[in-house]
């Protein structure tokens, strides 16, 4: 049933891609922009930055359609649907493009590798953040910009103070082998789960805990289903806007034009508010007092990277340690002693 409606909404796709020549441009030319988070999230309100942005600078030669909230597709789906030309715009988080065969993406992934956001950025807007993004071309796929979302805070159902907290716990993650190791290395036991059931399995006990920004957190209420969380900040959530190869080369290239200066400025609207969005998300659970939120002191952070440091040396056969390597260099260009 999902192979065939990917294939019927392909069909549809690749019609429209092939009227999309300047000579024979149908107006609005339509782009389905979809995504698996809540619109409240930093991603949703980017998408929604983007589609006013893009209409406007097309002169409405261009309609953007955003599907938050897994309402077309969810994670396991979304990548082989814009493939396939059945959407034509995604902004799927890094991790996702593992599976996809560009392993070298899962490297976001690796506990505390980006001390802060200016390292972060060092990275994103730099030669390596360039470089990871020509390896989704064979695939068939172009990435336009990284959008930032936050780093990570461990939540479950019981106090997460040090890590020997997390032994046998069963913990979501999104599907990237970085992140198994990550949860295995704190004794954790990795469950792969698409983001729009991590509610429920929070809610039955199918996991115990996940990882999320503070944002996701919020707005998808895990904080309604989950007694503890600790402010590990341990991993980073980003995202990379994602469009189809095939259809982006096809377009007038005025229309693309206008297209990438729309996204541009929808990239610096959307990582400007990430991290005001997580503080209030984290403000407004604190206030519903269903969830109790652990502020590490200095000897616990050290004792969880600490725990996770061999994750790094682990994953160099994975995602390359000359990419590693590349990451610790800005860290150290920024101050840090990787």
């Amino acid at each position: 049933m999902k192979l065939v409606k990917l294939l019927c909404a392909a069909a549809v796709g690749c019609l429209m891609s092939a009227s999309l020549s300047p000579a024979q441009a149908q107006d609005p030319i339509v782009i389905k922009f979809s995504h698996v988070v809540a619109p409240e999230t930093p991603k949703g309100k980017g998408a929604e930055k983007f589609r006013e942005l893009a209409e406007k600078m097309t002169n409405g030669r261009v309609k953007i359609e955003v599907y938050p909230n897994s309402q077309l597709y969810k994670d396991k789906e979304e990548l082989e649907a814009l493939q396939l030309g059945a959407v034509q715009m995604l902004a799927p988080s890094l991790a996702k493009f593992g599976p996809l065969g560009a392993k070298e993406f899962e490297v976001f992934d690796l506990p505390y590798i980006f001390p802060d956001k200016v390292v972060l950025q060092r990275v994103t807007e730099g030669p390596v953040g360039k470089k990871l993004f020509q390896k989704l071309e064979s695939k068939g796929i172009i990435g336009l910009a990284y959008w930032d979302n936050g780093f990570k805070i461990m939540s479950a159902n019981k106090p997460l103070t040090m890590p020997a907290d997390m032994k046998g716990l069963k913990m979501r993650i999104q599907s990237s082998k970085v992140l198994d190791a990550q949860m295995r290395a704190l004794g954790a036991l990795p469950q792969v789960m698409a983001f729009s059931e991590v509610y429920q399995a929070l809610q039955t006990g199918v996991v115990d805990g996940t990882e999320n920004p503070p944002s996701n957190m919020y707005t998808q209420k895990m904080h309604e289903v989950q007694k503890h969380a600790t402010l590990t900040n341990h991993g980073y959530l980003g995202y990379a806007v994602i469009v189809n190869k095939k259809f982006w080369e096809g377009l007038p290239a005025d229309v693309r034009g206008q297209l990438e200066t729309a996204m541009k400025e929808a990239t610096k609207f959307a990582n400007d508010i990430a991290q005001a969005e997580n503080d209030t998300s984290l403000a407004q659970m604190k206030a519903a007092g269903t969830t109790q939120f652990h502020e590490q002191s200095k000897e616990e952070r050290a004792a969880w990277m600490q725990a996770l440091k061999p994750v790094h040396k682990d994953a160099e056969s994975r995602v390359g340690k000359e990419l590693i390597e590349e990451i610790y260099k800005e860290a150290e260009a920024a101050g840090y002693k990787m």
